[in-house]
């Protein structure tokens, strides 16, 4: 296995995808920009250490990232040479892994993604799955053992080299804050093979709830187990938690868990509520949840801040870079409505931030007359005491800075956006 890894093709081919990835540096301070030179001078070197079992890879930096709730997630950065090696034995492992792994596995996989794990999820609720157990594993990255995972790998993997690899890996320290941190379990968030260990641990649980013939859904860590009564979930809750106890000492957050109905579960950013059609009980359809909506708000109002020195061109451009990811991410969710409220919503924040680049009295009064405004109302509407929020979603900017003409200046709504790219659900 190991030649595979280590053939030009495979290394150039994780050469390729390091540099789409991006991302910053590791301990050594090495950009992506400048991989592409070093190799050219080291590789065959790092290859021979390689086979030689004299390569050690340098420590991984750990860097705190704020999430929503207001915590912090510890990614680790490997060094980008570390990452390269990484992505070309993850290509090679995952092309062996892909033929046994299970069909509800959606994490991280060529072909699967969070669209089909929540559209299957609705499939289960809709064929009356509807006493869901939603387990959240305490901490997974942070809790993985790594002789279980190891024992694992052993199974399938058998070249001695390639394990070797992963190993010393899997066991290199954490630098944070200058200190190194000795790590004996764990599986970092950041480097290019730990989405794919968690999936060959966590195949261990998909393979357990394919042999009980339960319905499940899992996206790496999340994962869901639906069923037809509280008394077989609860049954069933019980004997999976056991099992990650036992078998794959994992711990289990019990506070996040438990048995839910539709309408009080969320998956991957998604709610589900009754499609309150006439005639038809117990459907359901996707929705966003509502902090999913806050946080998109919050970070085009940020884009929108009078204050922000972009051009409008430059302003558009940010903006869309948000949206339309979030857009593709929920695209199978009922949005229509809210997505109108909410451009609506972004045009007012748009015109809000042209009134402050006109800045002067004479420069509105003199736009508004190229805009159509007659004189009398320009000049008033120059030299208002109202604030620019409140002018901007007033009948004189709504009336002048119209849709038509913020489209000529290249502005989409994310509404047309979402109807042009919302696939038809069968």
């Amino acid at each position: 296995m190991i030649e595979k890894v280590l053939n030009r093709k495979n290394l150039y081919k994780a050469y390729r995808q390091v540099v789409r990835n991006k991302g910053s540096a590791g301990v050594d301070g090495m950009k992506v920009t400048e991989l592409l030179s070093y190799l050219e001078s080291n590789r065959e070197s790092i290859a021979t250490s390689i086979l030689n079992h004299t390569y050690v890879p340098q420590p991984i930096r750990g860097v705190e990232i704020p999430k929503e709730n207001g915590k912090t997630r510890l990614l680790g950065v490997p060094t980008v040479v570390d990452r390269w090696l990484q992505q070309a034995a993850s290509q090679v492992l995952m092309t062996k892994y892909e033929l046994t792994f299970e069909e509800y596995s959606y994490g991280f996989r060529p072909q699967k993604n969070i669209h089909k794990a929540v559209t299957q999820a609705l499939k289960h609720i809709n064929d009356g799955y509807q006493d869901i157990v939603d387990i959240d594993l305490k901490g997974f990255f942070d809790e993985v053992d790594h002789s279980i995972l190891l024992q694992f790998i052993y199974q399938q993997v058998k070249c001695p080299t390639t394990l070797r690899l992963i190993r010393k890996w899997l066991r290199a320290p954490i630098q944070i804050d200058g200190k190194l941190h000795r790590r004996r379990k764990g599986v970092p968030q950041g480097s290019p093979i730990s989405p794919l260990l968690s999936n060959i641990l966590l195949d261990v649980l998909d393979k357990e709830l394919d042999r009980r013939s339960l319905k499940y859904v899992r996206y790496a860590d999340d994962f869901s187990i639906y069923t037809k009564s509280k008394r077989e979930a609860r049954k069933m809750g019980n004997e999976i938690y056991l099992f990650l106890k036992d078998k794959l000492r994992l711990p289990i957050n019990r506070e996040k868990s438990g048995i839910r109905r539709p309408s009080n579960f969320e998956l991957l950013g998604h709610a589900f509520v009754p499609t309150y059609q006439k005639g038809v009980r117990g459907k359901y359809q996707l929705v966003v949840k509502q902090n999913s909506w806050e946080s998109l708000k919050r970070k085009l109002k940020q884009i929108t801040k009078k204050t922000r020195p972009y051009s409008f061109e430059e302003r558009l451009k940010k903006l869309a870079e948000v949206w339309r990811g979030w857009v593709n991410n929920y695209r199978l969710a009922s949005i229509q409505a809210k997505l109108k409220s909410l451009d609506e919503w972004l045009r007012n924040r748009l015109r809000y931030c042209i009134w402050h680049d006109w800045k002067k009295p004479e420069r509105k009064r003199k736009n508004l007359i190229r805009l159509g405004v007659d004189q009398d109302h320009a000049y008033a509407w120059s030299r208002t005491r109202k604030g620019g929020w409140a002018v901007a979603q007033s009948p004189i900017l709504i009336t002048t800075i119209t849709l038509s003409r913020l489209r000529r200046k290249g502005y989409e709504s994310m509404l047309s956006y979402y109807l042009k790219t919302q696939p038809t659900i069968q």
